[in-house]
């Protein structure tokens, strides 16, 4: 008998995909069933990332963990405008855009839209996941006739995270710490 289940234990691990792939990516519109897909991302970006030995930006517990993570997920899958990419059928990223930013960060003197919840799956590296993500959401930021897209990120270890916003066409504008004063952060923008 050919038994081709995965061994026992593996149930919930993502498919192997080549990230060579000729698959093109899609975007299509995220929905609140997508909470799982966004958490199960972001554990396997915390994964990679504690895997590095960087655990500043969300430290050592998958998001799928931590209630108030699933919580963060849930309010911007429900109440923003999410998108998931994928490439040949699998979840490859997602962006989430809203009309602001989160609550410890001003509010933009001016109609804005607001990038959230950025996480491209490492399976995927080099095949621009997320550079398509951010072209899309200025796209959509474009179509609803607004010109100041907004994102803020983790600026701590080397600001790797802040270069590559910078080189998807952001500039940065202002440095911030989290509440509790350890969380190096970096607002940045982009007129369109």
């Amino acid at each position: 008998m050919d038994d081709t289940r995965p061994p026992a234990g593996n149930e919930t691990r993502p498919p192997a995909v080549n990230g060579t792939s000729a698959e093109p990516l899609k975007i299509r519109p995220g929905a609140a069933n997508d909470v799982a897909v966004v958490l199960g991302l972001f554990d396997r970006a915390v994964e990679w990332l504690v895997a590095r030995g960087r655990t500043g930006q969300w430290g050592t517990k998958p998001w799928s963990e931590n209630p108030k993570a699933v919580a963060l997920v849930e309010r911007y899958l429900t109440s923003g405008e999410p998108w998931i990419a994928e490439i040949g059928g699998v979840v490859a990223g997602t962006v989430t855009l809203t009309d602001g930013p989160g609550p410890n960060i001003p509010e933009a003197d001016e109609p804005e839209r607001y990038v959230h919840l950025l996480a491209a799956d490492h399976r995927f590296a080099g095949r621009g996941v997320g550079r398509a993500l951010l072209a899309h959401a200025a796209d959509e930021t474009r179509r609803q006739g607004i010109s100041l897209l907004r994102v803020d990120c983790y600026a701590g270890d080397d600001r790797k995270l802040v270069a590559y916003y910078e080189s998807n066409g952001f500039a940065a504008t202002e440095a911030f710490t989290g509440p509790d004063g350890s969380w190096p952060g970096q607002i940045l923008e982009m007129r369109l």
